[in-house]
Parts: structure tokens; sequence; C-alpha cells
């Protein structure tokens, strides 16, 4: 995959792409803390497509937020679709993993007149809350934010000691990378500074959400994307979307399948053949066919 850069209003967005023009175009999002490199294992396998992966704002080699600005999952709209309009795409497909699956989820819903289809791995909607748990949030997300301001960058000698902190760092539960994925990750998310190297996403990302939807909200979104969807879960299900919920999310797809393969929640990277066949052609379809046929 070869390294890109884009010009959005918020700043520069980076990302890897592979492919070429002319093929099915497909936008990637990749996860929590994450970066584009998530999907280098998965590429080779999906064939003939234009396949751009995104750091979403904050992570990898894109640009930050400004100082003040809150990072959610709806902030991140405007900006894959500020990625879709400097490729000049104006339809296209989503593939996302995790938080890049949720954000698609709203972009799918919001813009259905961009969309043309959608892969969602491990995740489908965003994540809910419950109304009884509004203010408690709130408090302990600002609560966590003033004590951000104090918290000093953590520098490592190297980069293998980057990578040992993320193997042993779990940040999600399940995962189960090995060191060689997560070199690929940990060297596309560091940037080098006095001493040694430092994690190049935006500390604020590890702040508490200040505001879910409840699960009410997110059915109705989920209900509103229109085009084909294939979600792809991983067996056993993560305790955030257990097996009952992320079945009940998809069955209100007005034109979605479920496919589950065992494995970890980054399954597309530690099995990026499973995955790609579990894809099989859903992305090569012949340009706006969906919208044609309705």
């Amino acid at each position: 995959m070869r390294e890109i850069a884009m010009d959005t209003a918020f700043g520069a967005l980076a990302g890897l792409r592979t492919g070429r023009d002319g093929a099915p175009r497909v936008l990637a999002l990749h996860g929590w803390l994450d970066n584009a490199a998530s999907f280098v294992p998965l590429a080779p396998y999906l064939g003939d497509l234009d396949l751009v992966a995104i750091d979403l704002p904050g992570h990898g080699r894109s640009a930050q937020l400004p100082p003040g600005a809150d990072y959610s999952f709806i902030g991140a709209i405007a900006s894959v679709l500020d990625a879709a309009d400097a490729l000049g795409w104006e339809r296209f497909a989503l593939l996302g993993h995790s938080m890049g699956a949720g954000i698609a989820s709203m972009v799918a819903a919001a813009c259905p007149q961009r969309v043309e289809r959608l892969v969602a791995i491990e995740a489908l909607g965003a994540l809910a809350e419950v109304p009884e748990r509004t203010v408690a949030r709130m408090r302990e997300a600002i609560a966590a934010q003033r004590a951000l301001r104090d918290k000093r960058l953590r520098v490592f000698p190297g980069i293998d000691s980057a990578v040992q902190a993320r193997l042993h760092a779990s940040r999600v539960p399940g995962s189960g990378l090995d060191e060689a994925l997560v070199r690929l990750l940990v060297e596309r998310g560091l940037r080098a500074v006095e001493g040694g190297y430092a994690w190049s996403s935006d500390p604020r990302l590890t702040l508490p959400t200040l505001v879910r939807m409840t699960e009410a909200q997110v059915e109705n979104l989920v209900a509103g994307i229109e085009c084909p969807t294939r979600a792809i879960f991983a067996e056993p299900a993560q305790p955030y979307l257990p097996d009952d919920l992320r079945r009940r999310r998809v069955a209100l797809l007005p034109r979605g399948e479920l496919v589950v393969i065992p494995g970890g929640h980054h399954l597309h990277m530690q099995q990026p053949a499973d995955v790609a066949a579990a894809i099989g052609d859903f992305f090569a379809v012949p340009r706006n066919a969906d919208a044609a046929t309705g």
C-alpha cells in the first residue's frame, strides 16, 4: 500500500492506498488507537479494489483536532466525507473495523446518497448508554479532561520498547495480536521526539465520551442504513457487544446479513484470508448498480 495525504478543512489526513482507478472504491476506517496499517494484512486478499485506508483524526500520521475540540463518532462523519471529497469520490463503499465500523455506520445512515455498500467488522452502530448514566458519564468525562492537562507524554527509547508496551497494554480485551501485527500498528503510530519516540495519537482519544446514544437511538440509526450491509463478527463476542445484541442490531438492517467467524477482535489482521472470504465479491459491483435498482 502506498502512502497518500489529503488536505481537509480540519487539517491533513494521511492514509494508505492500493488498487487502481476504475476499480470499486472502498474507504477503510480503523479502530480506536489503531491506524491505517490495520488494513495492510487484509488488502492483498481483497482483489481488484481501489482501497483507501485513512488515519482518522488524531491517529497515525493524520493531524490532531485543535485545542478544545472533542473526538466523537459523530464528529468523525465530517472527516470521512472530507476524505471522500479529497479523493473525488461522490459515491463509495465503506469498510470499518470496531470504532471505524461504528463511524461507518453513522456515515451510511446519514448520507445514503453517497454510500453504496458497507462492511462492518466487530461493530455496528455506536456504543450505547442507559439514560440514567447521562450525568455520571458527563462528570467522569469532564474530570478526566481536567486531569489530562497534567499528564506527561511517555517517551520510548526505541521502537521495540513501544512494541512491547503495546503488546502488554491489551487495549482491547481479546485482541490477541502477535508481535509482528502489533509492530505494523506501532511503527505508524509513533513520532520522533527528544530522547526517542512518543505515540503520535492524540492523548484526548483516551478520554471517556461525554455523551452516548441510548440503545433506542442506536437501533434507529442501524435501521436507517439503506445500503447493502455485511456485518462480520468474531466468536466469542466482545463484552461490549454480546451476541444477542449484535444479532438484534443486524436484524434491523433493511439489506443486511451477518457472518460470524471464530477469532479475536482484530480478526481482519489475524485471519485476513478468512475475513476476505467472508467479504467475497461484496464490493465488486458495477458502480451505481445499487442506485439503479433502487
